[in-house]
This record gives C-alpha cells, structure tokens and sequence, in this order.
C-alpha cells in the first residue's frame, strides 16, 4: 500500500474500531436495550395493573424487556419526579396519572405536566357514587335529597386522600347542585380499597371512587353505584346512569393514565413510543384486559395526550383554588 506503512495501517484499523465501539447509542435501531417503566403507585392497585399489561405488550412490539418499577410515595409526587429527571433517552419512560395535573397546586411539587413528553393517553374513568347495601338511600336523588336536607358535615365520604382527585369530585357535584364544597364531609383514606371497607363497615354514608375500583364490593352483594359523574353510561356497568340522567345535572370528571417520558425526548424515539402504544391499545390482548376489569379505554395521541393534560390542569387547578385547597 503506497503511502501507508504497517504502522500506520495498524493505528488507523484501531482508530476506527474504536470509533465503532463508542459509536452514539441514538445510531442503533431503538431500543438497543430494556426500558424502565415507571409506576409513581405501588403494587397491586390499577395503575400497576395497566402499567404491567402495557410493558408486556410493549416487548412483543418492540423487542426488548419493559420493567416496571414502582416508586411510591408523596401522593404521586416521587414517581412522577423520577420520569420527569431521567435521561430523555428514551430508556426511561412512565406512567402518568391525573394528580401530576393536582400536586402542584397543593404546593406538593414543582412539576407540572409540562416537564414531559406524553406520548399517549390510555385509559379514563369517571367517579362513581357508591352506598353500603344496607344504606336506605336506592338511587342517587334519594341520597341527595338527604344530603340536601342536613347540617354540612352529617354525611361523610371516602375515596382517597385529602385534596385527591375522588375528593375533588365530590367537591364538584357538590358544587354543581349548588351546595357547599363542604356539605359532605371527607374522611382521607389510603385509596380506595379500605375506603370500601370502611362503608361497608358503616363508618362512611358514600364513596364517591370509580366504579371499577368498587366492583369486588358491588359483585360481592356489600354496595352499590347509584350514579358515575361522566357525560354516558359505561358499557361495563350499563345499570349505572349518569348524573344528568338521575338528577339533571352535566357534571363530570376522571381518573386517567396514560405513558409519558422526560421533556426533550427526541421526536425520533417518541413517535416510535408512540405509534408501538397505539397496537397495544389496540390489541384485543389490551382491550379484553381493562374491559374485564371495567376500566374505560380512551385513546388520544401525543398531541391529543398534551392538549387533555393541560385542560385537566386548568380543571384542576380553578376546583382547587374554589374547594380551598390550592396553596400555589
């Protein structure tokens, strides 16, 4: 080779081995390696649920093991802040839930749903208002109207934490049929599960948590739903009308999941994430799994998902600052 000596032939195949070995990971078919899936609620509950069908759905589409990690704590706050601080490489993603649309107007954390990149909204659902078997109250208008009729505070409801999003809508039916937000007081629970309990128990008059989550008790014969605070019926649940059809009034309001990555995740890899989460969504694998557990399933893209995250904080926020909550 004229021009090139041995040595030089040997340094410059080193160089360029080198180069190969340190080439950029952005280069490979993404993804070249497991995901991290994180969950900011704990195991067991809805959210870890979905977020486990998801990941499994995810690796048939993309290739590579999704792991969820759940990352309690701070009513969201902690799990959500992981996401929200990873690298935006795309080997970090989560779970987003409606309180990363709440915490910071309770001054809980700086985070906004403007430090992510949503990727896709999956899954939405309405409060429903649950009674004991036991309680006198049949239909929604029966409780009201008893409501309606005693000193603020003699009826007592759950569904979640102070201030969380079950209380708020309570609040906001409240509200809409032109009573106090404190007309019904609220008994902070640790969710929904000993919520239920504890009206089954008789310790509560109401809960106003989404159908799903009180279906074991329902099915088991120890309540029922009297009402859900959506615009129609869920299919799942067709004997449960709405509040305009029980009491003529349009009010509503949800829990909603859906994936999320970092702020500044490159459009590359979020159209990937995304266009892999709409097969799942579609997935008759996905659909029978929320549908057998009475989970409504919305679709909405990254845009869409971006827009909705900002409408739910507006909501949010105004019931905040109205039910006396905000601190922000």
């Amino acid at each position: 080779m004229p021009g090139i000596t041995r040595r030089n032939f040997a340094a410059s195949s080193a160089a360029a081995a080198t180069a190969a070995f340190f080439r950029p990971a952005r280069a490979q078919t993404y993804p070249a390696r497991p995901v991290t899936l994180i969950v900011p609620w704990g195991t067991g509950g809805g959210s870890d649920a979905t977020a486990r069908m998801i990941a499994t759905l995810l690796e048939k589409e993309l290739g590579q093991p999704f792991n969820v990690v759940n990352l309690t704590g701070g009513a969201g706050a902690i799990g959500h802040a992981e996401i929200a601080t990873a690298r935006p490489d795309g080997y970090t993603i989560g779970m987003l839930t409606v309180e990363i649309a709440m915490l910071h107007w309770q001054a809980v954390t700086h985070l906004t749903p403007q430090n992510f990149t949503p990727l896709a909204l999956m899954n939405e659902d309405p409060p429903g208002i649950q009674v004991s078997t036991s309680s006198p109250y049949k239909t929604a208008k029966e409780l009201f109207d008893a409501i309606k009729l005693t000193p603020p505070g003699r009826f007592k409801a759950s569904g979640t934490g102070q201030g969380g999003i079950w209380h708020l809508a309570l609040v906001g039916w409240m509200q809409a049929m032109g009573l106090p937000a404190n007309q019904v007081a609220w008994s902070a629970s640790n969710g929904a599960a000993p919520a239920m309990q504890d009206l089954v128990a008789g310790s509560l008059d109401l809960t106003t948590c989404s159908v799903p989550e009180a279906r074991a008790t329902i099915e088991a014969g120890q309540a029922r739903s009297l009402a859900i605070m959506a615009h129609a019926r869920n299919p799942i649940f067709p004997d449960v009308p709405t509040l305009k059809e029980t009491l003529g009034v349009d009010y509503s309001t949800s829990s909603w999941r859906g994936i999320g990555a970092p702020r500044g995740l490159s459009p590359e890899i979020a159209t990937t994430l995304t266009a892999a989460l709409k097969k799942v969504y579609d997935s008759p694998a996905f659909q029978d799994f929320m549908t057998g557990r009475g989970f409504g399933t919305v679709w909405r893209d990254a845009g869409q998902f971006e827009t909705f995250m900002d409408q739910a904080d507006r909501q949010m926020g105004q019931a905040m600052k109205t039910a006396g909550f905000a601190k922000a």
